[in-house]
C-alpha cells in the first residue's frame, strides 16, 4: 500500500452523501419552477416582439398609402415605398428568426420538465396516474404535454403556431416588395403579379422546410432517458 510523503496511509475516497427522497423532491421542484419561469419569460418576450413587428408594419404601410396620395404616386413615391417595404422585410426576417428560436426553446423546456416528472414518478410511482402532462422526454411525450387530451393532429399544431403566422406575413411582405420592384423596373403588371406569387410560394416552402429540419434535429440530438412505452 502506498503512503503519503509524511508516512501516513492514504485516506479512502469520500462517499457521496445519501440524499433523502424529500430533499430530492425539493431539488426537482426548484428546477421545475426555474424552467417554468424561463419558459414564461421567453414566451412573453417573443409575443412582445411579434406585436412590435405588426405595429411597425401596419404603421409603415399606412405611411406608404398616405405618401402615395400626397405625391400622386410619382417616382419619389416608388422610391419611398421600396425603402419602407425593404425595411419591413428585414425586420420581419429578424423577428421570424427569433420566433423560430423561441419555438425550439419552448420545446426544450417541455422536454426538460417531462424529464423532471419522470424523476417524480421514480420517487413515487403512484403519482403517474394523476399526471395529465407526460413524464416521457421523447417526441410522443412532448406532444402529450402540449395537448393533454390527445388526438390533435400535427397539422393543427403547426398551422396555429406563431411560427406559421410569421412565415405567412413575411412571405406576403416579400411578395409585395418583389412585385413593387418588378413593376418599378417596367415589367407588365400581370407578369409582376405572377412573379410575386412565385416569390411568396418559394419563401413559404423554404421556411417550412427549414423549420421542419430544425425540429427533426432536436430529436436527433435529444436522447430520451424515459421514453414512451409502446
Amino acid at each position: 500500500m502506498s503512503e503519503h510523503p509524511g508516512g501516513s496511509s492514504p485516506e479512502p475516497p469520500a462517499r457521496e452523501p445519501e440524499v433523502s427522497p424529500g430533499v430530492r423532491a425539493q431539488l426537482l421542484a426548484t428546477e421545475h419552477w426555474s424552467l417554468l419561469a424561463s419558459r414564461s419569460t421567453t414566451q412573453g418576450e417573443v409575443l412582445t416582439r411579434i406585436s412590435m413587428f405588426l405595429t411597425f408594419t401596419s404603421a409603415s404601410l399606412l405611411s406608404v398609402a398616405l405618401v402615395g396620395q400626397a405625391t400622386q404616386f410619382s417616382d419619389a413615391f416608388r422610391a419611398f415605398a421600396l425603402t419602407i417595404l425593404s425595411i419591413d422585410v428585414v425586420v420581419g426576417l429578424l423577428t421570424q428568426i427569433r420566433v423560430m428560436s423561441v419555438s425550439l426553446e419552448d420545446l426544450m423546456y417541455v422536454i426538460a420538465m417531462n424529464r423532471l416528472r419522470a424523476a417524480y414518478v421514480d420517487l413515487d410511482p403512484g403519482l403517474a396516474k394523476y399526471l395529465m402532462a407526460s413524464y416521457n422526454d421523447d417526441q410522443a411525450g412532448s406532444k402529450q404535454t402540449y395537448y393533454f387530451l390527445g388526438g390533435r393532429r400535427d397539422f393543427s399544431q403547426v398551422a396555429g403556431s406563431s411560427m406559421m403566422y410569421m412565415i405567412t406575413v413575411n412571405a406576403a411582405l416579400l411578395a409585395l416588395l418583389a412585385g413593387a420592384m418588378l413593376s418599378a423596373a417596367g415589367l407588365p403588371m400581370p407578369a409582376a403579379v405572377i412573379l410575386a406569387a412565385l416569390a411568396f410560394a418559394a419563401f413559404f416552402v423554404t421556411s417550412m422546410i427549414r423549420g421542419k429540419r430544425r425540429y427533426e434535429n432536436v430529436w436527433r440530438i435529444n436522447r430520451p432517458i424515459s421514453p414512451t412505452q409502446r
